[in-house]
């Protein structure tokens, strides 16, 4: 049993420090995060349900995905103050193939927020971002209700069009392949690994952010 002596009294200040996550005692603060109740909103979520039932096995369903996660910048003077212009914004979904995850077609929920002028900019940003990077963009009103049919229909009209974007054959300077995707030179590299092991490739510098290769 601890002496009267060797209690040390609580102060007002150690009892405030507790209450929101410091522990003078331990010498460590205690981390604040508790987990969000409102991940998808109610519209976002009733929209949701609705994706599933259109795109059913065929497509992955990713919510709120970063805009920095989905495009790249190729590495260049000025490349930084466009990263920038989507720093911290996201599209609402993502349609992705199952197999690879590669991206096909993002869809943005507009509700009544997107007639306030600040919106409708930074929707015309999203707008010209997925239009830059070839990447198909669905908007849809936010609605009560959705007919899966028509979203269906749409999804589809969008993912074809997608799939008809014209292929850009790479331009050479001085022998050497100008990625088709980045505008920048590529570099020469050799497989190491699987079927082409050690066969000679030209690489995007952004690898494996841009995956372009040429054959050498």
């Amino acid at each position: 049993m601890p002496t009267r002596t060797q209690q040390q009294p609580q102060g007002c200040l150690t009892v405030l420090l507790k209450l929101i996550g410091i522990d003078l005692g331990k010498g460590q603060q205690k981390h604040p995060y508790r987990l969000r109740d409102d991940f998808l909103s109610a519209a976002e979520l009733s929209f949701f349900r609705v994706l599933q039932q259109s795109v059913k096995e065929d497509l992955v369903i990713c919510p709120k995905v970063r805009l920095a996660d989905l495009f790249m910048v190729p590495q260049a003077e000025g490349s930084q103050a466009w990263r920038n212009k989507i720093d911290r914004k996201h599209v609402d979904f993502l349609l992705c193939e199952p197999a690879t995850m590669r991206p096909r077609l993002g869809i943005e929920l507009d509700d009544s927020s997107h007639a306030k002028q600040k919106r409708q900019e930074r929707d015309q940003l999203v707008e010209a971002v997925f239009e830059a990077a070839q990447l198909p963009l669905l908007r849809v009103p936010a609605t009560r209700t959705y007919s899966v049919l028509e979203i269906t229909e749409q999804i589809h009209l969008n993912l074809a069009q997608g799939e008809n974007s014209p292929l850009v054959e790479p331009q050479f300077h001085q022998g050497v392949p100008i990625c088709p995707k980045c505008g920048i030179k590529m570099v020469e590299r050799t497989a190491s690994k699987g079927t082409r092991r050690g066969t000679r490739f030209w690489g995007c510098q952004n690898y494996p952010q841009c995956r372009e290769t040429v054959p050498v």
